[in-house]
């Protein structure tokens, strides 16, 4: 499934910035590891990899890309093949275990010369966040599956008009949600 039209260009004639959510693969559990260290099950690995392959064909290049700094996310990112030297990423402790309103911080602290920001984090915390932001414009029917579950390895995609800045409760178009697979 493609990304619906988010509409015309902003006022000065540039596309939306994009902000790309994905939540970390299904984890493992491995008996005496802290959460923060859980790996990535083999079912992970491969949802990452599907992940990574819809972005790659479905949304912008990466201008930057921030990442909790818990292990299953950092696999994740990495078995997405994602990782490019022209990409920026930033691994942060903010992420895991954020509400909302602190991702949220994250995002409007981008810089203006970014586009594409990929959040790569948790639950509650990244489907909070996609919900928040979604305004009435918004896939109804992406809206919709959001809010019904946001599944290990899920990706919604929102278009924010303006700068970084301007994101706020919803102020963004959700384009698209769904799992790789779907």
């Amino acid at each position: 499934m493609s990304p619906a039209d988010p509409g015309p260009d902003d006022p000065a004639g540039r596309p939306p910035r994009t902000l790309v959510l994905l939540r970390h693969g299904k984890s493992a559990y491995p008996p005496g590891v802290s959460d923060h260290d859980r790996p990535l099950a083999p079912r992970g690995r491969r949802g990452a990899a599907l992940a990574g392959a819809w972005i790659s064909d479905h949304v912008p290049v990466i201008d930057h890309v921030l990442c909790s700094t818990a292990e299953r996310t950092r696999q994740t990112l990495a078995a997405s093949d994602l990782l490019k030297p022209s990409v920026l990423v930033d691994y942060t402790d903010e992420i895991y275990e954020a509400y909302p309103d602190e991702l949220l911080a994250l995002v409007t602290a981008a810089s203006t010369a970014e586009r594409t920001l990929l959040l790569v984090g948790h639950a509650p915390g990244i489907p909070a966040l996609a919900e928040m932001l979604a305004g009435p414009d918004s896939d109804q029917d992406a809206f919709a599956r959001l809010r019904t579950k946001f599944p290990t390895a899920a990706i919604a995609v929102l278009q924010q008009r303006g700068e970084w800045t301007d994101a706020t409760a919803g102020s963004a178009v959700l384009t698209h949600f769904g799992r790789p697979g779907d």
